[in-house]
């Protein structure tokens, strides 16, 4: 595939873990061997926890890919993509040449492209979209 970049739309993630699920499972990995976390964004004070008080609460998702990641070389060796594209319910990922016109598209709508910084030591190539 022309373009290597894992497009991730926030505003679509409903923090269902199936990318992770799918990833673990199709790539044979062990019980508990992520590739893909996903992250839940809100207070900060446990897991799934919204920020803001009743009845303004707000929470979202974040994918994070690991270093161990492969995007599923031997997928795209047969010109499909990734398990965690491929399986996403709410096609909150996109791969390949569509990318970087969806990106364009996006930002057209205002949302802001983003990658991780270094620190967060995740894989390359992985793009995310926020409108928030």
């Amino acid at each position: 595939m022309a373009d290597a970049t894992i497009l991730v739309d926030l505003q679509r993630c409903t923090g269902c873990w199936t990318c992770a699920m799918s990833c673990m499972v199709g790539n044979r990995l062990g019980d508990g061997d992520f590739r893909v976390t996903v992250r839940t964004l809100g207070s900060g004070e446990g897991i799934d926890r919204p920020a803001g008080e009743w009845p303004d609460l707000r929470m979202s998702w974040m994918p994070v890919w690991s270093k161990a990641c492969t995007k599923c070389a031997p997928r795209l060796a047969e010109g499909k993509p990734p398990y965690c594209v491929h399986s996403c319910p709410t096609r909150a990922l996109m791969f390949g040449e569509d990318v970087p016109a969806k990106i364009d598209e996006l930002k057209e709508r205002g949302f802001r492209i983003f990658d991780l910084p270094a620190w967060e030591n995740s894989k390359d190539g992985i793009r995310y979209a926020s409108n928030g």
